[in-house]
């Protein structure tokens, strides 16, 4: 019998991996993987069968029930199966329903950390999602509910705190906005929109709420994950975008990645 790893990718820079997470990678038998990370990351699993069990909004993907049959087989074949998330697997992964299928069938199982696109991209801005005075709480949300699963008031919670993440949520970003400001958020309220945190990708923008509620022509998910930050401790961000000369603006560097350019929207 062997042992399942679910593992955490980072938010896509092959060097943000743990070290532990690029050991079992080395190590791994198999590696069912997101799709969303990256070739450089699988290109680790040196020895390794490599399997695509990615889901993305709007494309067909595995079941989760056909994925949690395949760990369970896997782990009667292999003596190290690695389940490689996107991110950390304990957030907006579905990792619990792995963990209940692996205990369930009597294999042992073991979590390893990621970095979550939400720091990725803290870190990235020169933002912190915490601030004195300023922002002593945070908030990491999504809109997006399962088939079949009871609704959450995700909404309430964003509302409530001083800092708030959110994922799986770019499409749907006016409507989001909107809701936002119909239930007592302020419209000027400074928001940065990261897309690739970690990897090349476009510019961080940078808008306030109000501004948003029309921006469905624009928000289309892409191939890169989206992430969205809302809170005063972005507003000097917002106002020096929105002071900069036409087009892109100040750059702000990610960790050992692209240089981006912050425009305002």
């Amino acid at each position: 019998m062997g042992k399942v790893y679910l593992v955490g990718a980072g938010p896509g820079a092959a060097d943000l991996l743990t070290v532990r997470a690029a050991r079992l990678l080395e190590a791994a038998d198999i590696v069912f993987y997101d799709a969303l990370v990256g070739s450089a990351t699988l290109a680790l699993a040196t020895r390794a069968r490599l399997v695509s069990v990615g889901k993305r909004c709007g494309a067909f993907s595995a079941a989760q029930h056909f994925i949690n049959k395949r760990l369970v087989d896997a782990a009667h074949r292999y003596p190290i199966v690695v389940r490689l998330k996107g991110g950390d697997p304990m957030l907006f992964g579905r990792a619990q329903e792995e963990i209940d299928a692996l205990q369930k069938a009597g294999i042992a199982v073991e979590v390893v950390p990621g970095v979550t696109a939400a720091f990725a991209a803290s870190a990235e801005l020169g933002v912190s999602l915490t601030r004195r005075t300023l922002s002593r709480s945070v908030v990491f949300a999504t809109p997006r509910i399962g088939r079949g699963a009871p609704g959450s008031d995700w909404l309430a919670a964003v509302l409530a705190a001083d800092t708030a993440v959110l994922y799986m949520a770019y499409g749907e970003l006016a409507e989001i906005a909107g809701l936002l400001i119909r239930r007592g958020k302020d419209p000027g309220l400074p928001v940065a929109i990261v897309e690739g945190a970690s990897l090349e990708g476009p510019p961080a923008r940078f808008s306030p709420l109000a501004d948003l509620t029309g921006s469905a022509s624009w928000a289309q998910p892409g191939e890169l994950p989206v992430v969205i930050l809302l809170g005063e401790v972005y507003r000097e961000l917002l106002e020096a975008a929105r002071s900069a000369p036409a087009g892109p603006s100040t750059a702000a560097v990610g960790p050992g990645s692209a240089t981006r350019r912050s425009q305002a929207q």
